[in-house]
């Protein structure tokens, strides 16, 4: 091999790796620190970017997109001396390359013991069940003591959350109980409301039911009485109207008193103290004239009173019947005769031909 073909060789080998190691890409979202002669020159940007070989080197690569990090469960006390277990999820993002890199060795390692002694001096002023309603408030105090603790390390965390509080398994079991307890409690109310509300319609539909139902009977009343009185005064103008006399009136009177006993439920009646002056309305109506003319008067000097008691004698032709059925039967008869003779009349005085009853003719 010529000898100066080897120089040649080993100052393009030297060439080449010196391009080599003064050319650096940096990729995007991604920082890189530059350390020249072992100290911090500057932080290379996304694209490409010239090194001094020899004397510049890349001593940390770094992303700067927002990162999710997770710690493992820490146990932590309460005010009421119960140890609950908490685990976090913390939400960062470095904004200062430089800073993440020379004022912190390990700033995940930092964050985390952050986390943990904040979370012990927050939870330990609360309780086991304000633990566990006030999330907000422990995310929020959280992320205010790490945001003032890691400004300076160039880190910026945008949010912090509980991901899970795990009691002891004791504390599981009453807080189970309780609300067991809770949603019974509920129920009972709930079934009570409904059972009171279901009363209460029942109620008031019982009240409208029978308001409606008092309202119908007096309506029906009120027309009922309303119709009645409608026909009597119907009646009693029809009566005035036709002028109609006693003759009729007592023949309607007589006609009424068989229907009296037609109900099954009557075991007895009374036959009306009119009835004699009724028939004897009817009989004079209707009657022989001759038959109602007046008796001859009796004696002005008869004495009709016994000497001896004063008691007012009958005729002879009367006496007085203790059996009150005898007497009513009697006065039925003389009710349906006189019927009988009212009508008889009132045939005869349609055909004037036929000769009235008591009366004889003048050919015989």
């Amino acid at each position: 091999m010529d000898p100066v073909v080897i120089p040649i060789l080993v100052a393009a080998l030297v060439i080449v790796f010196l391009v080599a190691s003064s050319v650096r890409i940096v990729p995007q979202a991604r920082r890189y620190n530059v350390e020249r002669f072992g100290r911090y020159r500057r932080t290379l940007q996304p694209g490409l970017n010239l090194l001094l070989p020899v004397a510049d080197r890349i001593n940390t690569k770094l992303d700067v997109r927002e990162q999710v990090y997770s710690s493992d469960p820490r146990p932590v006390i309460t005010e009421d001396n119960l140890v609950v277990n908490i685990d976090t999820v913390l939400y960062y993002q470095i904004t200062d390359p430089r800073a993440a890199a020379y004022e912190v060795a390990d700033y995940l390692h930092a964050i985390d013991q952050l986390t943990v002694t904040t979370l012990r001096n927050v939870i330990g002023s609360m309780d086991l069940e304000e633990t566990l309603t006030s999330r907000e408030e422990i995310n929020s105090r959280l992320r205010a003591v790490l945001d003032d603790a890691t400004g300076k390390w160039g880190i910026r965390v945008n949010r912090v959350e509980i991901k899970a509080i795990d009691p002891p398994h004791t504390i599981k079991e009453a807080m189970e109980k309780q609300m067991r307890a809770e949603r019974d409690k509920r129920a009972a109310i709930l079934h009570a409301e409904g059972e009171r509300q279901a009363k209460i319609l029942t109620a008031e539909g019982t009240k409208q039911k029978d308001i409606l139902e008092a309202q119908g009977t007096q309506q029906a009343m009120i027309l009922r009485a309303d119709g009645e009185a409608k026909a009597v005064e119907l009646v009693f103008q029809a009566v005035h109207r036709n002028n109609a006399d006693a003759k009729i009136l007592a023949y309607k009177y007589l006609e009424t008193l068989p229907h009296l006993a037609n109900s099954d439920n009557n075991t007895f009646w009374v036959i009306p103290g009119e009835l004699t002056e009724a028939i004897r309305t009817v009989t004079t109506a209707f009657g022989d004239q001759s038959a109602t003319q007046p008796h001859e008067a009796p004696d002005a000097g008869a004495d009709h009173t016994s000497a001896e008691g004063g008691t007012p004698e009958l005729d002879a032709g009367w006496s007085v019947s203790l059996d009150a059925a005898a007497a009513a039967d009697e006065a039925g008869r003389q009710a349906a005769a006189a019927v009988s003779d009212a009508k008889a009349e009132a045939e005869a005085a349609k055909s004037p031909q036929t000769p009235r009853r008591g009366q004889t003719s003048d050919d015989g």
